[in-house]
């Protein structure tokens, strides 16, 4: 099985620390950056290779993952010259991908089955499935209903239930063909695309745990927690490779050449 990793964006909601640090190697815990847990996760759910898309500080992610062999992956990379939202990096990969793959964004924690999400994508024959998560929003006001200027309801504080992406996706070649390389693209448009050409989208709803850690209050409760979530994001012990932080301070980081 074959997974894209979207880990190009300058993830501009988590300034200062970015600025030093691409997102997907920002460190959780004492002893691991948020790729790591990913790439260690793709390998126990039987993924062999990964392609890679990078942009902002795109050496740094190639010094620190290399080939993949400590993940026990197969690991290639693609550099954007420019930025091209979420979906367009897959539209110049669309002739080397298999038939079903996964994509998923670089920043994202979660202990879902990557797997047997792309299976069930590829079983179920839909363009594209969207991993999604129940959200429950409080409003904090008493609601009005109204029409024609005469209240006809009213609720107090009422909870709104909707799903999530979670930015993980099982993608299918053949949705991505049509569409020429080097055009910035975003999974919205491409869904919404689907939808006027009546394509099968479907989602695949996940119950456990996610955090996409997109803001700095996101990133700080993930570290908070780290010791109570590391049983669940890392249930099998591999050798750690060298931390993010020693990886930046190597000369050959800041250069790109190989390590």
């Amino acid at each position: 099985m074959h997974a894209v990793i979207l880990a190009g964006g300058k993830g501009v909601r988590l300034r200062p620390y970015t600025t030093a640090l691409p997102k997907p190697l920002m460190p959780i815990g004492d002893s691991h950056s948020i790729l790591q847990i990913v790439l260690q996760q793709l390998a126990s759910c039987g993924f062999t290779s990964v392609t890679l898309a990078i942009n902002h500080l795109g050496p740094l992610i190639r010094a620190f993952v290399g080939d993949g062999s400590e993940w026990g992956l197969s690991i290639d990379y693609v550099e954007e010259d420019k930025p091209l939202n979420t979906v367009g990096p897959l539209f110049g990969l669309k002739d080397g991908l298999p038939d079903e793959f996964l994509v998923m964004n670089g920043d994202v924690l979660t202990d879902l089955d990557y797997g047997h999400l792309l299976r069930t994508h590829a079983d179920s024959g839909a363009a594209l499935t969207v991993a999604t998560s129940e959200r429950v929003h409080r409003i904090d006001f008493g609601v009005l209903d109204n029409a024609d200027g005469r209240i006809t309801g009213f609720r107090e504080k009422p909870s709104l239930t909707y799903s999530v992406s979670m930015g993980v996706y099982g993608m299918s070649r053949k949705t991505i063909m049509p569409y020429p390389a080097g055009v910035p693209f975003g999974f919205d448009q491409l869904v919404l695309d689907l939808l006027e050409r009546d394509e099968h989208a479907a989602v695949y709803p996940f119950d456990g745990f996610w955090l996409d850690i997109g803001r700095p209050e996101d990133y700080d409760e993930a570290n908070r927690n780290f010791a109570e979530l590391k049983p669940i994001l890392l249930r099998e012990r591999i050798d750690v490779p060298p931390t993010p932080e020693a990886i930046i301070s190597a000369p050959e980081a800041v250069t790109g050449e190989p390590v």
